[in-house]
């Protein structure tokens, strides 16, 4: 059976690939060759980003590996996202779910994505600016700082993104001391599957 789905259709020459921090690659990336676009934390800075090298590139893929926590997958699993949602999105004293931006009528609250990897387990990932170390209000299985606004900016741009993380920790209390501690592994790991694509 193929790593890959039945729409693995990315050149590379027209991809580009964005992490949030260097300390995710741990200079494994950059070692072998590869150029790696850092957005830094949180949503803001993240579409930024995201604009600025697919206006820069003229990328039609973006990838995004990175790191996330989860209580719903184990420790140094390969996730691929299927959907982004906004887990600090709250303006539900006005009426509006949980999630959900008002008046922004272009897109929904969750942005799904196309698989690609079929080796992979599937996720839904929450998206908001905070380390999260309890139950977000929105429902999903690992929670990331970035990855809705890479999804966001795509989808308007008309950008495939394909987005994997390493799980790192279990979005608990201990979470930042398994975040440090893991991210060399997590390089490795997420290293070891892009070149996969070459």
């Amino acid at each position: 059976m193929s790593r890959f789905s039945q729409s693995r259709v990315v050149c590379m020459s027209d991809s580009a690939l964005i992490m949030a921090l260097a300390s995710e690659s741990k200079g494994l990336f950059e070692a072998d060759g590869v150029e790696v676009h850092y957005s830094g934390i949180g949503k803001v800075n993240a579409a930024f980003k995201a604009f600025e090298v697919i206006q820069k590139t003229g990328c039609k893929t973006l990838i995004n590996l990175g790191t996330a926590g989860s209580s719903h997958f184990k420790a140094h699993e390969l996730v691929e996202v299927k959907r982004f949602v906004q887990r600090d999105m709250d303006v539900s004293p006005l009426g509006f779910k949980v999630g959900i931006t008002p008046m922004d009528d272009h897109l929904p609250g969750a942005i799904d994505l196309e698989p690609f990897f079929a080796h992979l387990p599937k996720g839904i990932c929450g998206t908001g600016d905070s380390f999260e170390t309890g139950l977000p209000k929105v429902a999903c299985q690992l929670v990331d700082m970035e990855g809705y606004a890479l999804a966001k900016v795509c989808r308007k741009l008309d950008v495939r993104l394909i987005s994997v993380k390493y799980i790192t920790d279990g979005a608990d209390d201990s979470a930042h001391l398994d975040w440090e501690e893991n991210l060399l592994l997590g390089a490795q790991k997420l290293l070891n599957l892009y070149q996969t694509l070459k």
